[in-house]
């Protein structure tokens, strides 16, 4: 962990892929990198029950990398969005600062 960079983290990886199985069928590599971290997420959980007969226990290098890009656009995306709310705060607290000067607290020019 330490020294390495920041990812997305294997639960919003899983409910990521979950969601895009939903809008249309998964191919091979990514129903097993799916499989592989809905187990890894699930056997987190308390009382966590797999079925044997779906679980995936390892990724083979082309998939690591894929579920590892995955993550880092997870990340980036994350980190984008945090920004821009930010930036949409900010301007909406400078506007809400200029309507209190005006004398209007509600923070309605």
């Amino acid at each position: 962990m330490k020294g390495e960079k920041p990812r997305g983290t294997d639960p919003e990886a899983c409910a990521y892929l979950y969601s895009a199985s939903l809008e249309a069928p998964m191919g091979h590599d990514w129903t097993q990198i799916y499989l592989y971290i809905a187990g890894k997420v699930a056997a987190r959980a308390k009382n966590a029950q797999s079925a044997d007969d779906i679980k995936v226990d390892s990724l083979d290098d082309y998939q690591s990398g894929l579920l590892r890009d995955l993550k880092d656009w997870i990340y980036r995306h994350r980190v984008k969005v945090r920004q821009e709310r930010r930036r949409a705060e900010k301007a909406q607290g400078l506007y809400h600062f200029a309507a209190i000067e005006k004398g209007n607290d509600w923070g309605v020019l």
